[in-house]
């Protein structure tokens, strides 16, 4: 199971596409084979501490990392490390069994101190994903192949977490080490070995298939990841052969690779784009406190047009925050709001509004490139409303939420197939809910639905949708076309929850 780095010289690699031509044999490919897997990535990994895992950087753990429960491309949970769980009555318990035939690569085993060791310390992290484990109030080692959860509070999205980034398990002998090993040295029970000797940190990771795996094998002896800044290079990697498959997500760059007749490419929805507001209570921005100024921004915004001119028709308009694949979705809230310029001013007349008012917004460019700022503005100022960017650099993110500065954001939002993990995200007071707005109706719906079961919790979370919706708490624009392409040689299956797939989602083409 060993997943440390082998040597600690870390080559210098190649990232522009031009440079990535001498790299043909340093990433180990065997074009249109399936020994080796070549991945073009846009993510650049904090560390290889699952500590630090989150989001599109999740394929980079799996490969040397299990998680306790695994994650279908479905969204359906399987066994991994754990192969039961079982929730109390009250859901506030979650019993595990885990797998007694693991080990990691010093002999220690993989047991219950093993997962309570890793969850502590993750939740103890500073990891954009710690926050995820808040309702774990303690863990309990029944013995070596149990463990039990004890939450403060029912939380849905449990399951989900623990086939994450926080059911990421580590040998915690190496927790203890001074510097921090597993930054650049994983040691884990996962798939592959990290080759350090062929790694450059930075810009190419390699994975070799580890020998004494207990699960099954996955169909590539390698996997590389080659990190890039642009989707041009990318382009160019695929089609120059140096590169299997790449995820696009630019609307010119996908219209640009499916001309080439040898790709294969699969469809995916899973960001949406669109103004969340957050200061619904209206305090800097006193007209958003009123539900028909939020309604008239939606009727204010031409979605057609915009995702026609903006993303060459790639995605779908759309007027709510849940995806297509949660209980809470409902087709009908896909339209709920026409662009209707004439009906916006007048819900803006009625709320006192009529000559409009200012809106300053923070612009991070390769969110909002120039025609969408251009787009909106016009929008918007065709109702009256003026709004002024103020451009932000993207290591200033962080700002927005600790300043609190700004009463509205435009942002790429992924739209995970659990609901709990979209309300924790967006409607839970948090970061995608700076000011904590809440309501009566919101007040009433959620408990009910955390303590439900999923099926039981299927109509209030439909009803929690439609109060959203209705009350105007964002202005989603569409949910934007992915692109999965690969030179041919892989088959590529779309992950439900994740804008990348899992590492278990490639095979080679028939």
């Amino acid at each position: 199971m060993k997943k440390i780095i082998k040597g600690t010289a870390l080559l210098a690699a190649c990232v522009t596409a031009t440079a990535l031509t001498g790299c043909a044999d340093a990433g180990g490919g065997e074009s249109g084979g399936s020994a080796n897997l070549d991945i073009a990535t846009l993510t650049l990994p904090q560390s290889l501490d699952p500590a630090d895992a989150t989001g599109s950087a999740l394929p980079f753990f799996q490969a040397v990392y299990d998680t306790l429960i695994k994650r279908e491309p479905d969204g359906r949970y399987s066994p991994m490390l754990a192969t039961k769980w079982e929730y109390s009555a009250d859901r506030t318990e979650l019993k595990l069994t885990l797998r007694d035939d693991v080990k990691f690569d010093d002999g220690s085993p993989f047991d219950a101190a093993a997962v309570k060791a890793n969850m502590e310390r993750f939740a103890k992290g500073t990891g954009a994903s710690a926050k995820t484990l808040a309702d774990v109030k303690s863990i309990e080692v029944v013995d070596k192949t149990h463990v039990t959860l004890h939450l403060a509070q029912p939380n849905p999205a449990m399951l989900y977490y623990l086939s994450d980034a926080a059911g990421l398990m580590a040998n915690p002998a190496d927790f203890t080490k001074p510097g921090n090993p597993l930054k650049t040295k994983p040691d884990g029970t996962g798939p592959y070995d990290l080759d350090s000797k062929r790694t450059a940190i930075g810009t190419k990771w390699v994975y070799t298939r580890a020998s004494d795996y207990w699960g099954a094998k996955l169909p590539y002896n390698e996997l590389t990841f080659h990190y890039f800044n642009n989707e041009t290079a990318v382009v160019n990697g695929l089609k120059t052969g140096q590169l299997n498959t790449a995820l696009l997500q630019a609307a010119d760059q996908q219209s640009r690779i499916e001309s080439d007749p040898k790709v294969k490419t699969t469809k995916q929805e899973f960001d949406f784009q669109g103004l969340l507001l957050f200061d619904r209570d209206g305090k800097i921005a006193p007209a958003l406190g009123d539900a028909r100024v939020r309604q008239a921004l939606n009727y204010a915004i031409d979605r057609k047009t915009m995702l026609d001119k903006l993303r060459q028709g790639r995605g779908q308009i759309t007027d709510q925050i849940f995806g297509t694949q949660t209980a809470a979705y409902d087709q009908r809230f896909d339209s709920y709001y026409p662009h209707d310029p004439a009906k916006a001013r007048e819900l803006l007349k009625q709320a006192g509004y009529a000559d409009g008012f200012s809106l300053k917004l923070p612009r991070i460019t390769a969110i909002v490139p120039d025609a969408l700022a251009a787009s909106l503005q016009s929008d918007l100022q065709a109702i009256g409303v003026k709004v002024t960017w103020d451009v932000i650099d993207p290591s200033q993110v962080q700002k927005i939420y600790t300043d609190r500065k700004y009463p509205a954001m435009v942002m790429n939002i992924g739209q995970s197939p659990n609901d709990w993990v979209a309300i924790g995200g967006l409607v839970l007071p948090g970061v995608g809910n700076m000011f904590g707005t809440t309501d009566a109706t919101v007040q009433g719906l959620l408990p009910k639905i955390q303590k439900a079961s999923p099926e039981e919790a299927k109509t209030d979370l439909k009803a929690l949708n439609e109060h959203l919706v209705k009350e105007a708490w964002f202005v989603p624009f569409y949910r934007m076309t992915y692109l999965h392409v690969s030179d041919g040689s892989v088959k590529v299956t779309p992950q439900a929850g994740m804008a990348v797939p899992s590492v278990y989602n490639y095979a080679p083409a028939k």
